[in-house]
């Protein structure tokens, strides 16, 4: 019986979770690109905050982009004067990635609205329960992550070797 009771619990979230993700990436469409940037885009510059620098290829490798893609992202981002570019220290041919302070103002501007929206999702439930759920989501990130193989962890300081 418990068996059962944790298998119907899997599929809802299974299920919750899918709904939850085809919903979230359209409205996330709507909302980011009213910043003048794309999801895509935005998802950079928030790595970019994140780790600090990082190279053309692990922005691409934890954006799950290949790095043609990524290097366009990164190309109009830096038109736009929200991501700068500097000589690695090690690897002349390589380049190293930063927000610039117009890219940081951008992020929180568009995340403050967002963290808003959670903050209201939030409030209506109990404070262990609110504990709870960015784990049970970052559990999930982490087993997702591994399936891919594609993405580092988020917040990992990029490497300068």
């Amino acid at each position: 019986m418990k068996d059962a009771t944790l298998t119907r619990q899997a599929r809802e979230l299974q299920d919750a979770l899918g709904e939850f993700i085809r919903v979230y990436q359209f409205r996330d469409r709507d909302r980011i690109c009213c910043h003048d940037v794309s999801v895509t885009q935005c998802y950079a510059l928030d790595v970019l905050l994140r780790r600090g620098l990082a190279t053309l290829n692990e922005l691409a490798t934890e954006l799950c982009l290949d790095k043609s893609t990524a290097s366009r992202v990164v190309a109009t981002l830096e038109r736009k004067g929200y991501v700068a570019r500097s000589t690695h220290p090690r690897d002349r041919r390589a380049v190293l990635l930063t927000a610039t302070a117009t890219g940081k103002r951008l992020v929180e501007r568009i995340l403050g609205g967002l963290v808003e929206e959670k903050k209201q999702i939030l409030a209506e439930f109990p404070e262990d329960v609110r504990e709870l759920a960015a784990e049970l989501i970052q559990r999930l990130t982490t087993a997702s992550r591994g399936r891919t193989m594609c993405a580092t962890p988020v917040g990992k300081v990029a490497s300068t070797n």
